[in-house]
């Protein structure tokens, strides 16, 4: 599966832009760096729940930390130019992942999760992505207790996620570090960071807190309807 997921991943950074070409001539990649993505809000928006602080050190200088990184990485190599989602399907390698790969995969699995994210977020999904979760799950409660229960059970450093395949079905992943569930040929439409600098600020190491948090108060169920419908186009 292409790593835009079906989900306008591609809008999530540009590596490249293409010039328009003049008549008769062919259209000219330019290699350009890619950059950091601001999240869709203010870095103090979603306050109360996720502080302006964790904002400022979490996307200000992890996220950021890991584009430095990976432009520096891949700069004169093969991947130089390319789009971020080759890069981390590139660097993935078929399993035995380069270098490259934590970064480029930290980059998209951040501005992912940003985008998973909105002022005055939580409360329920409505439609299609309602009926499923009551498909698949159960109810909505289990589905948020299982969702839970997949951030607090990945030890260490990771992500909870979950996935639609392009019949409508709904699943829960976790991944340890860096690892997207797109390389394993699973299609995300909504993740939440479980690494300790996603909340350590706000809540200390309480992370049951932060989850119920982020669950309750933050997701933005919108943007999942949308990755969801895509996903089974």
């Amino acid at each position: 599966m292409a790593l835009s997921m079906k989900i306008q991943a591609s809008s999530l950074i540009a590596g490249q832009r293409r010039v328009r070409p003049m008549t008769g001539r062919r259209a000219v990649v330019i290699k350009a760096a890619l950059e950091l993505k601001a999240p869709p809000y203010a870095l103090d928006a979603l306050e109360p729940h996720m502080s302006k602080q964790t904002l400022e050190f979490h996307w200000g200088k992890h996220h950021r930390a890991y584009v430095d990184n990976m432009n520096k990485q891949i700069a004169g190599t093969p991947l130089d130019g390319k789009s971020l989602e080759e890069v981390v399907l590139a660097s993935w390698n078929g399993g035995s992942p380069t270098p490259v790969f934590n970064n480029a995969a930290q980059v998209w699995n951040h501005t992912f999760f940003w985008e998973s994210m909105k002022p005055n977020g939580g409360g329920a999904p409505t439609g299609k992505l309602a009926e499923a979760i009551a498909r698949d799950f159960g109810s909505f409660d289990k589905f948020k207790e299982e969702f839970k229960a997949a951030g607090l059970t990945q030890f260490g450093s990771g992500w909870a996620w979950l996935n639609a395949d392009n019949s409508g079905k709904l699943s829960l992943s976790k991944t340890p570090n860096a690892v997207t569930p797109v390389v394993e040929g699973k299609t995300p439409i909504l993740t939440v960071d479980v690494w300790e600098h996603a909340y350590y600020i706000d809540v200390q190491n309480r992370r049951p807190d932060y989850l119920t948090t982020f669950i309750e108060k933050l997701i933005n169920w919108d943007v999942v309807a949308e990755r969801y419908a895509a996903a089974q186009k």
